[in-house]
C-alpha cells in the first residue's frame, strides 16, 4: 500500500439529520466549524444533514417535498419568461 495517502484526522463526529433531529456518531475526517455536546458529556465535531436515512422518502415510505434550498422557486424564476410566452400563443 502507498505510504500517507490517508488522512491524519479520523476521529468521532457527530452527524445530524436538521429535519427530525435523528443523530448518529461514526469515524470522519469531514471538516466542520460546529460542536455538539451529546448524553454521555462529550463534545464532538457536528456535521448538519438536510437528509439522513431516518426522513429520505425512499428509506420511511412515505413521499413529502423536502425543499430546504429553494430549488424549485429558484428553478420557476428562471424560467418565468418562457413559461409567459408560451401561454400568450
Amino acid at each position: 500500500m502507498k505510504k500517507d495517502i490517508h488522512p491524519k484526522n479520523y476521529r468521532l463526529v457527530v452527524f445530524k439529520d436538521m429535519s427530525n433531529d435523528y443523530s448518529f456518531i461514526t469515524r470522519s475526517a469531514v471538516d466542520t466549524k460546529d460542536t455538539i455536546t451529546m448524553e454521555d458529556g462529550n463534545e464532538y465535531p457536528l456535521v448538519k444533514l438536510e437528509i439522513s436515512h431516518t426522513s429520505h422518502p425512499f428509506y420511511t415510505g412515505k413521499m413529502k417535498l423536502v425543499d430546504t434550498a429553494g430549488r424549485v422557486d429558484k428553478f420557476k424564476n428562471r424560467y418565468k419568461k418562457h413559461y409567459q410566452s408560451k401561454d400568450e400563443n
